[in-house]
């Protein structure tokens, strides 16, 4: 069905000039420079007005010396001519193409325009672009950096949205009331939560999408409302103060060559005025850090069923109404660093040059940092509660005045400063930073502070050493490895992170060389020992129960659902990616796991029926990756010739694998068929790693343990507080044992705590009174881990893993 159009595109010259007048203004104001830049920055993008016209504004670095002719750059508009159906993952739809010259002034080109169709839940938006031709008559694109919406991907034009209405009508409004301020000229920072979930939005529902995880909130909801009982896997979603995403910013997409050609919006025909558009529905996976910077203001719309920004709001509001408190929400921020990507999006000035992850981001140029922290700016305006900092040891540079290069604390101190705003509501949210500093100099993890941004910042927060991306708890000595940075934690860990799981620890467990020293004491099996190291009732007990800080805990390992680095997002490096991650299958999955129908559909489709078959090409193909310095040519060579009858490099591991009936697949390998090998590997490690899957599979009693510390955490804050003189925490390292206890008590000695945790060895007898020095009679047990069993404090039987809380009797 046709949708009428009423008007063309116009340029609105009063207005316009208007808007010029404005920014060459600026100039001759008493602001600083950066200040200025960050005032333009603020007009870049497209604004959608309340009296029906748009404000636009692209900063063009360098570009009128590019274009061939001054009337070949212009403003390309494309407004939808039948309804989109946003949930389709793939139709053809026919739009109105508009072309119209904006104005020109220094490096931007401005314009207020009529006719353009503002985006809402029900009504698709005009989608935009700059368009030029260029000397070497080649039709260039120049994309909007900071969009609201981008429901076709980073390499689709941009999609004009009304964000006034939006935040109008967004349920939480008298929540912000609450919490912000009006009138203030400094508003109101958020507070810091008691404990935090950490969630991809991804693999955390069944729709892997932010309505997925609101559908899963609102159901708890109700649930509590209702007073009816929680399945486990529920349980597992609540009693946090707040949740934080893994980022949520658009990812790099799909390049099976290096263009800059979408591969989800693509004209398949088009005239002057009338252009036929596919639309593909993104399905790009990815755990989140692989980022091309634009676009960094909206959400990746892979995370969104309806395509719509509107979801993020509904989420949000769901969790600041949700009825036992506000949860809170946190977005993981990334701009330390761009993928690769990125050259083909953005202009050169935001880059320094490459590093390990694709390129160093160019933070010392003055609109370069005005327009990330705009970026910022119109990402917490969705309506968070904190941001994390990914990366924070990642912002450097080199000053000419010192000759040295130095970490950009300034800029990352700015980032907590940015201030929210939600119809005329102002705070300032709360920030943790990830900071490894001097990552990655040798001897990093040892040399590391972890307090440098908390020490200029006293109401941040850090990640800790505990938390942080090396830490192995399944090896055999590691707590008595990290003893120091446990005492660390106890005395210095107010404002540090704490916990044992998230994203970067769980995927650090999949790396460990099977050679290595593993603590058998967690499991039989290695997905066992992993599942145990990063959801152990010992540690849990210390890290709520006791320990100062900050607890966070990860959805995937309290589901016992595997996790690690995916992408289906390049064929460049795909392979290296897959033959540096393939521990993944002798860590998280089993041969039951594997014979499940949603398991590795796609693999066992090339014939991969059996685990042990994938997990020994796995391991030829790291072995030759490494031999071979990841030339894939001379890789490929090897794998080929192990169907004769020796290898070119001897590669034992395959013997079984041709028994099993690989000889096939192996001959038939080649560059197109080892790519798509690697895309398919990534795609079905996403899907094997949703949660959905494990919530039948869980111990009703190891999840409402794991919630009863989350709930004794919020009845005994006190503990966030380092320990002081008359408090007490020491081990027992005998027989390569680590056990942990201690005593704490309250600032006002009214409330105590007592803890006896094993975290490592085998079984001991425990005398309570004698290795606490304390009155028994005057302590209760508050929580025993799952399968303690206590008749006598002065005596009993504590194995590893096992723990116990004692609370002081008060009258």
């Amino acid at each position: 069905m046709l949708i009428e159009v009423e008007q063309s595109i116009r340029l609105i010259s009063e207005e316009t000039g208007k808007l010029l007048a404005w920014a060459s203004g600026l100039e001759g104001s008493t602001n600083s420079y950066l200040e200025e830049v960050q005032a333009l920055s603020q007009k870049l993008g497209a604004h959608y007005r309340s009296d029906g016209l748009t404000e636009i504004g692209f900063w063009v670095p360098g570009l009128m010396g590019d274009v061939l002719h001054e009337r070949d750059f212009y403003l390309e508009v494309f407004t939808p001519l039948e309804k989109i159906d946003w949930r389709s993952k793939e139709q053809r739809i026919s739009f109105k193409r508009d072309r119209i010259h904006l104005e020109q002034q220094g490096e931007f080109s401005w314009g207020v325009v009529a006719g353009m169709q503002p985006g809402t839940r029900e009504q698709p938006g005009s989608f935009y672009w700059l368009r030029y031709v260029d000397r070497a008559e080649k039709l260039r694109t120049i994309r909007d950096l900071l969009p609201y919406s981008l429901p076709y991907g980073i390499f689709a034009p941009a999609e004009l949205y009304d964000m006034e209405s939006l935040q109008a009508q967004r349920a939480d409004l008298d929540y912000f009331q609450r919490t912000g301020s009006i009138d203030s000229k400094v508003p109101p920072r958020v507070g810091p939560p008691r404990n935090i979930l950490e969630i991809h939005v991804g693999t955390a529902s069944e729709e892997g999408t932010l309505e997925g995880l609101t559908r899963i909130y609102q159901t708890i909801a109700e649930k509590i409302k209702q007073n009816q009982p929680l399945t486990p896997a529920e349980q597992n979603y609540i009693g946090y103060d707040a949740i934080e995403l893994l980022p949520t910013e658009p990812t790099i997409e799909f390049r099976d060559e290096y263009s800059p050609e979408s591969e989800f919006f693509a004209f398949v025909t088009e005239d002057e005025d009338i252009v036929e558009i596919e639309l593909t529905k993104p399905n790009t996976q990815d755990w989140g850090y692989d980022v091309p910077i634009l676009g960094s203001s909206t959400t990746n719309p892979s995370l969104l069923g309806s395509l719509r920004p509107d979801e993020v709001i509904d989420f949000i509001a769901t969790l600041h109404n949700f009825p036992t408190q506000p949860i809170h929400l946190i977005y993981d921020l990334v701009y330390g660093h761009a993928d690769n990507q990125s050259e083909l999006l953005i202009a050169r000035q935001f880059l320094k040059g490459p590093n390990m992850y694709g390129q160093d981001l160019n933070h010392q140029l003055p609109m370069v940092r005005a327009i990330l922290l705009e970026m910022q700016r119109r990402k917490i305006n969705n309506g968070i509660d904190g941001i994390r900092i990914d990366g924070g040891q990642d912002f450097r540079f080199f000053n000419p005045l010192s000759g040295k290069v130095e970490q950009d604390d300034a800029y990352l101190l700015a980032m907590s400063n940015v201030p929210q705003e939600i119809v005329g509501n102002r705070r300032l949210l709360f920030t943790i930073f990830e900071d490894g500093r001097p990552w990655p100099e040798e001897g990093w993890e040892e040399k590391s502070r972890y307090r440098e941004l908390i020490e200029a910042k006293p109401d941040a927060y850090q990640w800790g050493p505990l938390i942080f991306a090396h830490n192995t708890p399944s090896l055999q000595g590691f707590w008595h490895r990290k003893w120091s940075r446990v005492l660390e934690a106890m005395t210095i860990g107010d404002h540090w992170i704490t916990g044992c799981a998230n994203h970067d620890t769980v995927r650090r467990g999949n790396q460990i060389a099977l050679e290595e020293a593993i603590n058998w004491h967690l499991g039989k099996t290695l997905p066992d020992i992993l599942r145990r190291a990063y959801d152990n009732p010992a540690i849990n007990t210390w890290v709520y129960g006791f320990s100062p800080g900050l607890p966070m805990d990860f959805i995937n390992a309290t589901m016992h659902a595997p996790w690690m680095f995916f992408r289906n997002t390049d064929e460049q490096y795909g392979v290296k990616v897959v033959s540096e991650e393939i521990g993944f299958l002798a860590w998280q999955i089993t041969p039951e796991l594997y014979k499940k129908p949603h398991a590795f559909p796609r693999l066992k489709a090339q014939g991969f029926k059996q685990l042990k078959q994938l997990q020994e090409f796995g391991q030829a193909l790291n072995f030759a990756m490494i031999q071979q310095d990841y030339n894939l040519a001379e890789v490929l060579e090897i794998l080929r010739s192990c169907t004769d009858t020796h290898c070119i490099v001897e590669l034992p591991v395959l013997t079984e694998l041709m028994r099993g009936g690989m000889v096939r697949f192996l001959k038939k390998l080649d560059l197109d068929r080892l790519k798509n090998f690697a895309l398919m590997f990534m795609e079905d490690c996403y899907q094997i790693c949703n949660v959905f899957y494990y919530r039948e599979d869980l111990d009703p009693i190891q999840t409402k343990f794991n919630l009863t510390l989350r709930q004794f955490r919020h009845q005994h804050p006190w503990l966030a507080a380092n320990i002081t003189e008359g408090d007490r925490f020491e081990r027992i390292i005998e027989d390569n044992r680590s056990i942990f206890y201690g005593v704490r008590y309250s600032p006002d000695s009214q409330e105590g705590v007592a803890l006896i945790s094993h975290l490592e060895g085998s079984a001991m007898t425990i005398n309570l009174e004698e290795l606490l020095g304390l009155e028994l009679e005057n302590w209760q047990i508050a929580i025993a881990s799952p399968g303690l069993a206590i008749d006598n404090l002065q005596s009993f039987h504590l194995d590893h893993s096992q723990a116990l809380l004692l609370k002081l009797v008060t009258e």
